[in-house]
């Protein structure tokens, strides 16, 4: 997950930083830093963050041949 899909995918399902890092069982700080790319931030981290995005209806989108991205998942 790049921090570009962590906008967009908290933007689809109207989450707030404050809201997946609630999710994701991290500190608001990893989260901002992650998105504006201030530091690394740890693999389980971005995992955390995706996992909680996904189980909230977030599907990622691989690159095939186009830029990554996400949408939200079928019902």
């Amino acid at each position: 997950m790049t921090p570009g899909q962590a906008r967009a995918a908290r933007s689809l399902i109207d989450w707030t930083q404050s809201k997946l890092a609630e999710a994701a069982a991290l500190g608001l700080s990893t989260v901002v830093d992650f998105e504006r790319g201030r530091r690394q931030v740890s693999i389980e981290a971005i995992d955390a963050m995706r996992r909680a995005l996904e189980a909230a209806g977030v599907e990622f989108i691989p690159k095939n041949g186009g830029g990554a991205g996400v949408r939200l998942a079928k019902p």
